[in-house]
């Protein structure tokens, strides 16, 4: 557990690491403060700064569309709460009620997701600092509408090469699907993981949501170019899981070097591919058609090739080999043609809709939802913050319960690192403004150009660790108001003090009331289950039908989002105290099963042109039937941990059927066949772990 906790606390992600965004962010924050110092309205200007530097959290390296949508939704947001806070800042009982509904609110945002729980929190945040400054009406809308103004002056500069290059995310996002794709090909991830490259097609899946039908032709080729990724995603892994296969025998070495090579070209063609897609043009056109013409010829030798055989299963090896590799190279012509020409494009589903969303949060009214119990927790424990300030009569009251909104979140792990942080961070970011204050010349350039310095740090290498981020907030918040005429020698022992105290308040209140993960994630496990289920259905109605289905898209989408929520809960899970070392292996454990089942269910989706048998399908549609039994009974069975959900579905019969079948067809050792024996196994193992995850539990 405390290793984990450590892990957090001191992880740098530099995959989060964006230069170019840090820039233009810097300069909606700076822009403000010069033109404002300029006409002599410094306070003015600090609070146009200020909505810029909220408002430039949401903005991202994402498409145009879906970025500027979301930072003119935080504009008005934080416009609002700035008067909102202004307005209920007339007495100390008003600023507080204020500041707890608008809590609530925010910690039901964490159903939305963490983008919108985000959003909310900058709101939240923006609302208690102006809840200490009494305003006027008309001041109070005036100040509004300036943080307002920052935050269209932000969006302004991250939307501004739009027109020039109007699908520049996009094509960097299916660029760096395409080298995922290629790193994947040359270095797989072990048998036992997760799917790789689920992140980045998840990525890039979101990224062209918000595009419809009657596209123009470079939306077409992206939409497409996202479909053909999938494929060759699916070959690729397939062709490793086969080569893995066919190297345990040793008279299959030459065909295995030759499958190599094949992947080694298939690296090479989808880098190339990848440039031509963040390009839009074709650079290099005779290195890619080098690359391509020699992966053509590799794929053609191989699949006319004769290979020796052992036995008849490295035969049927052979055969599924040669036609993944087939399949691979109708896929890579596919998607090189697609970078130099139009095709028509399928709709591409819209993620998440305004019903659904309402929905959602309707659903989590209750005391049972975890979303729910940490609204309530954050509502009163701002509210307690907020009292405790008065009661204190301290300076700048409102660093308190500002701290517990950044600090208090719906789970142990992230609450109590990001306590740590929050502390640490800020100790450290007063400590180098104040000194670089009193060390550098005192005049509003110098003091601008630190601020611009702090900006940067914390758009650039904040995101990194969230303990550099909160150093660079709080030198940020000591340069801007030094330029209001108020000194960091005013600024460093209240800020310090009350952050520690709404660090330790938050950290008390969360531990007196907690919501542990040990209770969530038996429900995100068979969430994971259910999807699972609805996905093999998907596959296999698509090889049992001769067609894709065009469910089977969405319900691959949901199954990799539920994948990812249950290694984010077993993450947590194991972090928390208290949880034995078999429980925290035994978590794992159930995760190395289901993404066994996964991989077998996606080599199978890779294979649905396979040839097929009338009986072969027959048993194959039994196999699935009583598959997706076994996957409802597990997920009803980690919901209900004292109820028995009835017999277990005998998949290994239904499997031992199917053989029969294949063989009796001349098909034995298929891989459909022995995918289908790996799911078997998958299913009975992780069918063994739950009923030691639930023993105890009722």
């Amino acid at each position: 557990m405390a290793s984990a906790f450590w892990q957090t606390v001191l992880r740098f992600d530099s995959s989060k690491l964006t230069p170019e965004v840090a820039f233009r962010n810097t300069v909606g924050i700076v822009l403000p403060l010069l033109v404002g110092a300029a006409m002599g309205r410094p306070a003015e200007a600090a609070v146009v700064a200020l909505g810029a530097l909220n408002v430039c959290y949401s903005d991202s390296r994402e498409a145009y569309s879906v970025r500027g949508r979301r930072m003119l939704l935080a504009s008005v947001l934080v416009g609002i709460a700035v008067a909102v806070g202004a307005l209920s800042a007339r007495n100390n009982a008003t600023a507080a009620i204020a500041a707890m509904i608008w809590a609530f609110g925010v910690g039901m945002l964490v159903v939305l997701g963490p983008k919108a729980a985000d959003l909310g929190l900058v709101s939240l945040v923006t609302l208690i600092v102006f809840a200490t400054k009494q305003l006027s009406l008309t001041e109070a809308l005036i100040s509004g509408l300036l943080a307002f103004g920052g935050g269209l002056l932000q969006t302004g500069l991250s939307l501004a090469i739009w027109p020039v290059r109007p699908y520049g995310p996009e094509r960097r996002i299916i660029g760096n699907l395409y080298r995922t794709l290629a790193a994947i090909a040359t270095s797989p991830a072990g048998a036992g993981g997760a799917p790789p490259a689920s992140a980045a097609v998840i990525d890039a899946g979101e990224a062209l949501s918000m595009l419809q039908t009657d596209l123009p032709n470079e939306a077409e080729r992206l939409v497409f170019l996202l479909n053909q990724a999938e494929r060759i995603r699916l070959s690729v892994l397939t062709l490793r899981r086969l080569a893995r296969r066919l190297s345990r025998d040793e008279s299959s070495q030459t065909a295995v070097e030759a499958v190599e090579h094949i992947l080694d070209l298939c690296s090479e063609a989808l880098k190339t591919i990848a440039e031509q897609a963040e390009t839009g043009d074709t650079p290099g056109r005779v290195a890619h058609v080098r690359i391509m013409d020699e992966f053509g010829k590799a794929a053609r030798d191989f699949y006319v090739g004769e290979w020796p055989a052992s036995s008849t299963k490295v035969s049927a090896l052979q055969r599924d080999t040669k036609r993944q590799v087939n399949a691979l190279a109708g896929q890579l012509r596919a998607a090189a043609g697609l970078t130099s020409r139009s095709v028509r494009a399928t709709a591409v589903a819209v993620h998440g809709d305004e019903t659904g969303r309402r929905a959602r949060l309707i659903a989590n009214l209750s005391f049972r939802s975890t979303a729910f119990r940490h609204a309530v927790r954050l509502a009163v424990c701002v509210g307690l913050g907020a009292a405790l300030g008065s009661w204190l009569h301290v300076q700048r009251p409102y660093w308190i319960p500002m701290t517990i909104a950044i600090v208090l979140k719906p789970d142990f792990l992230s609450t109590f690192s990001r306590g740590i942080l929050r502390i640490a961070g800020t100790l450290v970011g007063l400590f180098i403004a104040t000194v670089a204050y009193y060390l550098l010349p005192e005049t509003v350039p110098v003091h601008v150009a630190l601020l611009a310095g702090f900006s940067v740090l914390l758009r650039w290498l904040g995101p990194g660790n969230y303990g550099v981020f909160v150093a660079a907030v709080s030198g940020m918040i000591v340069l801007l108001m030094s330029l209001t005429g108020v000194k960091p020698t005013e600024v460093v022992l209240p800020r310090t003090i009350n952050t520690a105290l709404g660090g330790a308040l938050a950290l008390l209140i969360y531990r007196a009331w907690p919501t542990w993960e040990r209770t969530q994630t038996s429900g995100v496990l068979a969430d994971m289950l259910d999807a699972y289920r609805l996905y093999a259905h998907a596959v296999m109605q698509a090889r049992l039908d001769h067609s894709v289905p065009r469910v089977l898209t969405s319900v691959r989408n949901a199954a990799r989002l539920a994948r990812t929520n249950a290694e984010a809960s077993v993450g947590r899970f194991v972090a928390e105290p208290g949880v034995s070392k078999e429980r925290r292996t035994l978590a794992h454990e159930m995760l190395i099963s289901s993404h066994t089942f996964a991989r077998a269910a996606m080599a199978i989706e890779s294979d649905l042109d396979a040839v097929r048998d009338p009986k072969v399908a027959e048993a194959a549609h039994e196999f699935a039937t009583r598959a997706e039994g076994a996957l409802e009974w597990m997920a009803a069975a980690l919901r209900n941990a004292c109820k028995t959900p009835g017999p277990f579905p005998n998949v290994r019969e239904a499997w031992t059927a199917l053989d029969t079948a294949s063989r009796a067809a001349g098909q034995p050792h298929s891989l459909l066949v022995v995918e289908a024996d790996r799911i078997g196994t998958s299913l009975n193992t992780l069918r063994e772990q739950i009923a030691k995850w639930n023993s105890g539990r009722c």
